[in-house]
């Protein structure tokens, strides 16, 4: 499978299934409706499983623009496969997103509450103070890409194949995942991950929901620049100690 590919399909996986169970959750007349905080971060913490069990051997399973930008940032990916990596998972998020309401349209709705309705998609601060928002943003991100530099030394093949979390194995990250959603994740959302945010918020914004409001673009910008920034602070700190 071409690496390009597999980003797709493994961020739409991961996209599928994540923002698939916060709408199991969040939405009216689900079977899991207000299961709560323990089923979605269990939730995404397994999206993540299996999109990286697809990708890694193709790609290293990167899934995250975050992770693509620490890694080229550390010498472990050439800066010139970055654009289409990025591309390829943003497509898989909108992808992923797409798949979703196509699943829960009528539970979406059926769900008068425009937020929970937005929730399904992207992320947004449980108490909106811009300022701290960023911080837990990028302290998300730190600790997913910091932790992930001591998992593994991956680095570009000699035949120039790109070698990233694959290496690790899909479990670890998910666990990783799945730790930061449980610790670090209720002031945010922990979306540690532009595309995971972008791609579906855009989709928000062009599919047809019933009673749907704004797609929150004044916030939108803090989970792009909070994980990125997160994620290069984690690559300069991993090369400072390397």
């Amino acid at each position: 499978m071409h690496p390009l590919l597999a980003e797709f399909l493994g961020t739409a996986l991961m996209i599928l299934l994540g923002n698939g169970v916060v709408a199991n959750v969040v939405l009216n007349k689900t079977k899991g409706n207000s299961s709560g905080w323990i089923v979605i971060t269990t939730g995404w913490a397994l999206a993540v499983f299996v999109g990286v069990v697809l990708a890694s051997p193709y790609s290293g399973a990167h899934l995250n623009s975050a992770v693509t930008i620490s890694l080229a940032v550390a010498g472990k990916f050439e800066w010139a496969q970055v654009p289409s990596f990025i591309a390829a998972q943003m497509m898989g998020a909108m992808t992923g997103s797409f798949l979703v309401w196509l699943n829960y349209k009528d539970h979406l709705d059926e769900t008068p509450d425009a937020g929970l309705q937005r929730a399904v998609f992207c992320t947004e601060p449980a108490i909106r103070k811009i300022g701290r928002n960023l911080i837990c943003e990028i302290t998300g991100t730190f600790v997913l890409l910091f932790t992930i530099f001591y998992f593994t030394n991956a680095e570009i093949g000699p035949d120039k194949t790109p070698v990233g979390l694959g290496s690790l194995g899909a479990l670890p990250v998910a666990l990783l995942v799945w730790s930061i959603g449980l610790s670090l994740g209720g002031t945010t959302g922990y979306a540690i991950n532009p595309a995971r945010d972008l791609g579906p918020r855009i989709m928000h914004m062009l599919l047809p929901i019933k009673g749907k409001q704004g797609s929150d673009w004044a916030y939108a910008w803090v989970p792009i620049v909070g994980s990125i920034t997160g994620a290069v602070l984690a690559a300069i700190l991993y090369l400072f100690i390397k």
